[in-house]
């Protein structure tokens, strides 16, 4: 039988905005998936959002949505979650929003460890704002900014992210739908803060300019470069040379910000009286 994802969608809302063979449709369903799997209450659920095609997202989903500026959305969520605790609090963002704008929000948010899933989609561009090379652009790719080659080096956000102090990293693409809805499901699960990176597709200001043939040709390339976190283990560094590691990459136990942050509240209380 068919999964029922209209239930949790906003059918007024559609159809939705994302060009054709664009990720961000995959990674929604994945989303989705996720949570009924684990059977989030929807208005107890908040997805926020910053500026972006990957922004839009909150706007077709059934729950509390807030669609903020672009790259302060983590500020933004923070705010929600220290205000209610109790409820489930998603980020869903692109590279550009949530690594460039918003990098300095994405790195405390990081190293504060706050109970939040971040969901960026990676899809190496600023989509929506005119196509220009964004912190993930490959080197020597072209976007409407950099039409000789991108000459930057580029961010690797999985290791920006722990490196910062997240506490769940995994990364999927939008090639293996299948897993994406586990990847989300297990780290809206864990206690802390949580990045899911997807490698993403923008066929349109991307695809067409460093001469993708198709939509198919951009999500092969994710079937063909990118290798299991753990069939990596036993694969020789000759073998890994060029491919991107996907799972989870990255799991820990830390003090949660919002229990620390109650903590410190006690603590003044108790002084006060």
């Amino acid at each position: 039988m068919a999964f029922d994802y209209e239930k949790y969608l906003r059918p007024e809302k559609l159809p939705h905005i994302w060009c054709p063979g664009c990720g961000h449709g995959i990674v929604m369903k994945g989303l989705i998936r996720a949570m009924d799997a684990l059977q989030l209450d929807k208005n107890s659920t908040a997805i926020v959002s910053g500026i972006g095609c990957a922004s839009r997202l909150p706007g077709y989903m059934d729950c509390c949505t807030l669609h903020t500026a672009h790259g302060r959305a983590p500020a933004f969520a923070t705010g929600i979650k220290l205000a209610k605790p109790e409820m489930n609090v998603i980020l869903v963002a692109g590279d550009g929003d949530m690594v460039a704008i918003g990098g300095n929000h994405f790195i405390h948010a990081c190293r504060r460890n706050i109970d939040m899933t971040c969901i960026i989609m990676n899809n190496y561009v600023y989509g929506m704002t005119g196509g220009q090379f964004s912190p993930t652009t490959p080197t020597g790719q072209k976007a409407s900014t950099t039409p000789y080659g991108n000459p930057d080096p580029t961010f690797d956000i999985a290791k920006l992210a722990i490196g910062a102090g997240a506490t769940f990293v995994a990364r999927g693409t939008s090639y293996h739908a299948n897993q994406l809805g586990g990847l989300i499901s297990q780290a809206i699960s864990h206690k802390g803060f949580s990045v899911v990176e997807v490698l993403d597709d923008c066929p349109t200001t991307y695809g067409r300019r460093n001469k993708f043939r198709s939509v198919i040709q951009m999500m092969t390339r994710h079937k063909e470069n990118c290798v299991p976190i753990k069939a990596a283990q036993v694969m020789s560094p000759e073998q890994l040379q060029g491919k991107v590691l996907t799972g989870i990459l990255h799991k820990e136990e830390r003090p949660e910000y919002c229990d620390e942050y109650a903590r410190i509240i006690r603590l003044a209380q108790g002084a006060v009286r």
